[in-house]
C-alpha cells in the first residue's frame, strides 16, 4: 500500500488537527483530503503556510482553555440540589440523571452538551454524588450535586 505525507490545513477527525503533517495512504489523500482542501501535499511553500495556520491553532487553543475556564469556574460556584420522592423506608423513586443534569444546569444559564458531563449511572439514592465534567480535552472537574428527600422527615417521639 503505497502512503504520503501530507499537512492538514483543518482538524480532521482521528487524524490530526491544522498544521499536522501525517502519513496517510495515497487514495485517502488524493481522493478525499484534496479535493475538499483538507490537506496539502508537502512543498516547502506550504510548509511556510503551515506554520502560520499552527500560530492560529495555538492562538484559537489558548482562547478555548481561557472560555473553558472560565466555564468551568460559574459551573463549581452552582449549588444543584435535587428534591425527589421517596418511600418510607427512604428508598428513592427514580433517579437524576445525566439530563436532569444538564436542564438544572441550564435553568442556571450555562448550556453545556451531553457529552460533556459523564454520568455513567443514574444517582438512585439520597445524598452527596460527584459526576465529571469535560469542557475541553485539558479541561476536566468533577461536579458535586446533592439529592435530598421532598417528604418532611417525620420524627418520632419517644415514649417514656
Amino acid at each position: 500500500m503505497a502512503t504520503t505525507e501530507i499537512l492538514l490545513l483543518q482538524p480532521v477527525e482521528n487524524l490530526g488537527a491544522e498544521g499536522d503533517q501525517v502519513k496517510v495512504k495515497a487514495g485517502y489523500a488524493r481522493n478525499y483530503l484534496l479535493p475538499r482542501k483538507m490537506a496539502l501535499p508537502i512543498t516547502q511553500a506550504n510548509r511556510k503556510y503551515v506554520e502560520s495556520l499552527k500560530s492560529r491553532r495555538a492562538e484559537r487553543e489558548a482562547k478555548e482553555i481561557a472560555g473553558a475556564e472560565e466555564l468551568r469556574q460559574k459551573i463549581e460556584k452552582l449549588e444543584l440540589v435535587f428534591e425527589m420522592k421517596t418511600g418510607e423506608d427512604g428508598k428513592m423513586f427514580g433517579a437524576v440523571t445525566a439530563g436532569d443534569l444538564l436542564k438544572r444546569i441550564k435553568e442556571k444559564g450555562i448550556e453545556l452538551e451531553k457529552k460533556q458531563v459523564s454520568l455513567y449511572t443514574p444517582a438512585k439514592s439520597v445524598g452527596k454524588h460527584t459526576t465529571r465534567v469535560r469542557l475541553h480535552k485539558e479541561v476536566t472537574f468533577d461536579l458535586e450535586f446533592e439529592i435530598k428527600s421532598d417528604a418532611p422527615e417525620v420524627e418520632e417521639e419517644e415514649e417514656a
